[in-house]
């Protein structure tokens, strides 16, 4: 362990534990990036979680807080100190007349919906896993796919959050209120999120049918009653067959349905298919003759039967297998845009350069199905709404989320000039990309131009932050501005370089502050650090309350 952080530790006692490992390392879910934080440290406590900030501030470290790293993105990765809360990850207050249930952070979603189902209760919306942390899926805008719900943050009462100079600050719609809107989409950035109090409803069960339809005549009910007449509506769009399934679902008493399956859909069709892609990453026309396939793989369809209906807990209902690792590229437009957007990017994949008015070439370029398809609706949310959140304010949302496997780790030849094109038409559309997805070609300015609210995140980060424990590589790229790019923070940890992983993707490699050689000047910043603290605190309450 480094001699820095040993003398620190020294110092401190070991009355509050210091729960790290040296010898970690990082992947997203999808190895796109792997990289080897300096320390991984699993705390338990909220005191626990305290000392890594102290001793971080000592240590001159940057703190990177991740769950189950399912971004694909290298948000993720760090060379610095890496802060896991699978430990931290208890229930601590259910009312079950309101309905609010209080939490540590990082308690997984599988976690609590099992433990809700014990209380009668479940969560009112879910995205398509059930694998992230509550504290990462609320730092993302994570969404479902239903008019009558929005993002995650929209069911969050309250958070508690540990800045920088180690205070856990409180934060709702009636307590700093600028802090609550910035953390409720938080990217990491502002703190530990140590505490959510969220709405939680009774448990229910989803009657579900899906059903395959051509793609013009989704479109022709686009404004009738296709995404209104259930709770939950998604399509899953199969571009080369210009058809979709329909996926609908409504509360219900009926009892459970076991969904349908066949042999495609079981073990030797998962195989079956993930060898499929695996030869199209060497013979990608192989593609569009695919999609025959994923009817039967992914959804069961035989040529004689086109629906199939299931009764199943909310959960279960909501969720849905991700299947192989994958490239996700998500943005966010008008629901209204939506008919235009399916409309040109179908002739793009068809050849028809009149209608779809995309300035990118097709040339040997294919693309996986399905193409998932997603809506949210956040205005009609009374609460606060999140300075990031990226659903439109005034309307529905509709998602388009371009999915291409990875078979056995290895990249698509076309996932490049496919992501320029999907980009490039999102961006005329009016949209904004998902967080946590695997954009690309969004520069800064854009990204303020996207979010008018971004200067003031930026203006509750600096208050919380000022000295960027909390900031990464990531975060310079796509959303701090600077005068001067040589210029980091004191903490701020910037890319050094990535490398081809032998796993495939990328490692990843941080340059790191130089640490202080002075003991004195540790130990005097110690006493230094607690009067700025206070200030620091104090601060941040007032400006958060005007």
């Amino acid at each position: 362990m480094d001699p820095c952080l040993q003398w620190e530790l020294s110092r401190t006692g070991n009355h509050v534990p210091f729960r790290a490992s040296t010898h970690h390392q990082h992947h997203t879910w999808a190895k796109t990036y792997h990289s080897f934080p300096e320390l991984y440290i699993q705390p338990r406590s909220t005191e626990e979680i305290q000392k890594i900030v102290h001793l971080a501030r000592r240590c001159r470290r940057r703190l990177l807080v991740v769950g189950c790293g399912h971004s694909p993105s290298d948000l993720t990765c760090t060379s610095s100190w890496m802060v896991n809360l699978d430990h931290y990850n208890k229930i601590l207050h259910i009312d079950q007349d309101s309905k609010l249930v209080v939490m540590q952070a990082g308690i997984r979603l599988y976690d609590l919906i099992a433990q809700l189902k014990d209380s009668g209760l479940a969560m009112p919306n879910l995205g398509s896993i059930d694998n992230q942390s509550i504290a990462g899926a609320l730092a993302t805008a994570t969404h479902g796919s239903s008019t009558r719900h929005g993002i995650l943050s929209q069911s969050v009462h309250s958070l508690k959050i540990m800045l920088a100079n180690g205070l856990e600050m409180s934060c709702s719609a009636d307590e700093n209120r600028d802090l609550f809107r910035a953390a409720l989409v938080s990217l990491g950035a502002l703190g530990v999120v140590t505490e959510v109090t969220f709405q939680v409803t009774s448990a229910f069960r989803l009657q579900w049918s899906q059903s395959l339809h051509p793609l013009e005549e989704l479109i022709a009910d686009w404004e009738k009653d296709l995404w209104n007449r259930a709770e939950f509506t998604r399509l899953w769009w199969l571009p080369y067959k210009r058809k979709a399934v329909r996926w609908r679902a409504d509360k219900t008493d009926q009892v459970i349905q076991v969904p349908p399956s066949n042999w495609w859909t079981g073990t030797l069709g998962f195989h079956a298919y993930h060898i499929l892609l695996y030869i199209s990453t060497w013979v990608p026309r192989i593609l569009p003759a695919l999609e025959r396939f994923v009817l039967s793989v992914q959804y069961g369809f035989r040529h004689d039967d086109d629906r199939k209906t299931a009764v199943q807990e909310g959960h279960a209902g909501l969720l849905m297998d991700c299947l192989y690792s994958q490239f996700v590229n998500e943005w966010a437009i008008p629901l209204v845009k939506g008919p235009e957007a399916l409309a040109r990017l179908s002739a793009w994949f068809h050849g028809d350069d009149e209608v779809a008015r995309i300035p990118y070439d097709l040339d040997n370029l294919y693309v996986h199905a399905p193409i998932e398809i997603r809506v949210t609706d956040t205005s009609t949310n009374p609460g606060p709404r999140p300075y990031l959140d990226n659903t439109v304010p005034n309307g529905p949302t509709l998602y388009l989320n371009a999915t291409l496997y990875r078979p056995y780790g290895r990249n698509p030849p076309c996932w490049k000039r496919y992501y320029e094109a999907f980009e490039w038409l999102m961006k005329e559309m009016g949209g904004r990309p998902h967080w946590a997805k695997n954009f690309s070609s969004v520069t800064k300015d854009e990204f303020h131009a996207m979010y008018p609210d971004m200067k003031d995140w930026l203006r509750v980060r600096h208050q919380s932050d000022p000295d960027g424990m909390f900031i990464g590589d990531w975060h310079r790229r796509h959303l701090l501005l600077e005068t001067d790019p040589e210029v980091m923070l004191p903490f701020e940890e910037r890319a050094s370089r990535t490398e081809p992983a032998r796993a495939g993707g990328l490692n990843w490699f941080g340059q790191l502050p130089v640490k202080s050689s002075s003991p004195l000047s540790s130990e005097e910043s110690f006493d230094m650090m607690h009067e700025t603290n206070s200030e620091n605190g104090a601060r941040v309450m007032t400006d958060t309350r005007q």
